[in-house]
């Protein structure tokens, strides 16, 4: 839950302008997430947002350049949070920075690599599902290729 929170309050931050906590509360309980403002705080200190005279802000590790409307291409996605692809026969085990997981595991979907089951996202862990170990070594190798 908590990471599914963590990801509505990216979305909403990057969609519309935050002021305070209070609409940040509220913006989430429309869609369906209600907190209490402990719990909120502790996701913006999880989530290291910025507090400036406009409101809320993601670190620009998350932010989307203002020019530039498209989604982060998948190797700037790789290379900022990716750490190490550890491979166990047709699973890779994909490491990332802390909340770099879901960013990553999203890119991965939108590929539609035929190397690539599934993904699941934790907070700093990726776990992507190969159909066999030859496809997951070919896959860890493309992607040792994009964290260097």
């Amino acid at each position: 839950m908590k990471n599914q929170r963590h990801g509505v309050i990216r979305d909403l931050l990057i969609k519309a302008q935050v002021e305070n906590q209070d609409v940040l509360r509220r913006k989430l309980a429309q869609r369906g997430i209600h907190v209490t403002q402990a719990t909120l705080s502790r996701d913006i200190k999880e989530l290291n947002l910025l507090k400036g005279p406009a409101g809320y802000a993601l670190p620009e590790s998350f932010a989307v350049p203002e020019e530039d409307d498209d989604e982060p291409e998948l190797a700037d996605v790789l290379g900022n949070f990716g750490l190490e692809v550890r491979q166990a026969q047709n699973l890779l085990v994909f490491l990332t920075t802390t909340g770099g997981a879901q960013p990553i595991a999203a890119h991965i979907d939108y590929e539609d690599w035929t190397e690539v089951v599934g993904t699941v996202a934790g907070d700093n862990t990726v776990l992507i599902i190969c159909p066999d170990n030859k496809q997951a070594t070919a896959l860890k190798a493309r992607l040792d290729g994009y964290i260097g």
